[in-house]
């Protein structure tokens, strides 16, 4: 087995700071010097993950090919790195501790007082040698959360105990703080910083590389007053100002040497590295000209980290065609079928992604149904090709009561509907992870694919009925996917539209900067030529 290197990343001074993209970066930097790696993340709140909590609260529910429901940090290690997370690499409190008392119950602890220390931590570090075991020649590991916050603890307390664990010539903390500016006194201020260090360094931990987050350029001067202060090489103290193309802040690390420091600390041999593809990929999204205009009809659109793969995808399929998206944000809740023209006047194409409960679904209808009427570029995922079908069997079909189960138990028309024995997850009964579908080779979405067998993600509880398969063909609808073991319908398309598609699966998980999903690329392209 590989002698696996450890890197452990930390924040402090306030959250949200972009730990999971200084994570990706480095993650893509070491990638690029011939490295093979693994990512994961520690989350100390206390769900088993963030499967039931609100979009509003948390952002969106990223799901990995092998069905994990995780934080949204794992989207971007696998837009920057383009390697697969998995189930293992979101790893909370509330997983951790449903594992040690269901040891305990179980006797595994041989009537010993289970605590924090050693029974928690060791738990914690078990998540660590099982990446080991990917056979990485290197770790990255994100710590959720600020230095000091109560609940995060035992994971300092384990990452500390890591180095003794794995040796410290193979474990290196990387600590991520904010500087702020006052703008009243023109000043820099680097005490935050300082304290932030002197609080990860009560419990143990030194950092070997200390990133600056800041909206302003620091001075050299205010660098190596860090580094005197924090106890670090003056050449660890890393500048991440705000970029305007998130991916070119590869380049601003490789710049300040970042994967030689880490690469050097750890002893690790590499090739050279190559940004070529990388920086290609940066000149084509800052060489856009023009725009398209796209509206995202949803119930979480006020705030933005809801749909953050959407918004990613978006962009990852508008910039790669040589424009700039701009996505015009409608709360599904407000559209009525007397104000949808007037809410979509100026659109170019109109995307419904996915969501759970009754609440808004009328107008979603009627965002569905004014796009088709009117040749509206339209791409419905999960929910939104849900709502599609439903709106065609009552217009079209003339089942006024149509509906799925999930907004009206006792339909009498239930086009959409659950199927109990299709689903793999027990707690939340959804249809999670990677799942086959086979395309019509004489549809829309083939010509885009160019293949017919696909591998697409779900996070779906509720399907379309079969039932209603012959009543909605007659309706101009096209079943062009379909799931090869069930039958269950993965892709439609309507006839006599330009871009007309709904699909169960959710294909913003695995759209990439360098690589936009099919289905995203054909929509932009759509939306492009109905561009006003």
């Amino acid at each position: 087995m590989k002698n696996t290197k450890f890197i452990f990343i930390t924040g402090g001074v306030v959250s949200s700071l972009g730990k999971g993209i200084t994570s990706s970066t480095i993650g893509r930097l070491l990638k690029s010097r011939g490295l093979k790696i693994y990512m994961q993340k520690f989350d100390p709140y206390l769900n088993y993950d963030p499967a039931t909590m609100s979009p509003f609260q948390h952002g969106e529910v990223f799901v990995t090919h092998d069905g994990g429901q995780s934080d949204l940090d794992l989207g971007h290690y696998e837009r920057f790195t383009n390697e697969l997370v998995n189930k293992n690499s979101n790893i909370t409190t509330g997983k951790i501790y449903s594992r040690v008392i269901e040891k305990e119950r179980n006797g595994y602890y041989n009537g010993a007082t289970v605590q924090v220390i050693p029974h928690i931590t060791n738990e914690i570090l078990s998540f660590l040698k099982k990446a080991k075991e990917t056979d990485a020649d290197v770790v990255i590991t994100e710590i959720g959360g600020t230095v000091g916050d109560i609940e995060g603890l035992p994971y300092f307390e384990a990452i500390r105990q890591a180095k003794r664990e794995f040796g410290s010539d193979n474990v290196f903390y990387v600590h991520c703080t904010l500087v702020p500016f006052l703008k009243s006194a023109g000043e820099i201020k680097t005490k935050p910083t300082q304290h932030s260090v002197k609080e990860l360094r009560s419990i143990g931990i030194t950092p070997n590389m200390i990133v600056l987050r800041s909206e302003f350029s620091i001075p050299k001067s205010e660098k190596d007053k860090i580094a005197l202060f924090c106890d670090v090489e003056e050449r660890a103290v890393i500048e991440a100002q705000d970029v305007d193309i998130v991916y070119d802040l590869v380049n601003k690390f490789h710049e300040q040497n970042v994967d030689d420091f880490i690469l050097d600390t750890l002893k690790i041999p590499a090739k050279p590295i190559d940004l070529s593809n990388w920086n290609s990929m940066i000149e084509r999204i800052g060489n856009v000209e023009g725009s398209v205009n796209i509206a995202l009809v949803g119930r979480y659109v006020n705030l933005k980290d809801a749909y953050l793969s959407i918004y990613e995808s978006l962009d990852h399929a508008s910039n790669w065609l040589g424009k700039k998206c701009v996505v015009k944000r409608i709360d599904s809740d407000k559209i009525t079928e007397e104000n949808v023209e007037k809410l979509l006047k100026g659109i170019d194409g109109v995307l419904v992604p996915g969501g759970f409960g009754n609440k808004s679904i009328d107008g979603i209808i009627a965002v569905s149904k004014y796009a088709r009427k009117n040749n509206l570029p339209f791409f419905g995922i999960c929910l939104g090709m849900q709502a599609s079908l439903i709106e065609i069997a009552r217009n079209e079909a003339g089942l006024k009561d149509a509906n799925s189960i999930e907004f009206e138990a006792n339909t009498q028309n239930p086009i959409i509907t659950f199927v109990e024995t299709l689903h793999n997850d027990n707690q939340t009964n959804l249809r999670l992870g990677n799942y086959k579908v086979i395309l019509d080779n004489s549809s829309k979405s083939y010509s885009l694919y160019l293949k017919d067998t696909l591998e697409e993600r779900h996070r779906n509880k509720y399907e379309f009925n079969n039932n209603y398969l012959e009543i909605l063909k007659n309706c101009n609808v096209k079943f062009v996917g379909k799931n090869p073991e069930t039958n269950l319908v993965e892709l439609i398309e309507y006839n006599g539209n330009d871009f007309f598609i709904g699909c169960q699966y959710h294909p913003e998980f695995i759209s990439r900067p360098n690589h936009p999903h099919p289905l995203f690329k054909g929509f932009i392209e759509a939306s492009i030529k109905n561009h006003k």
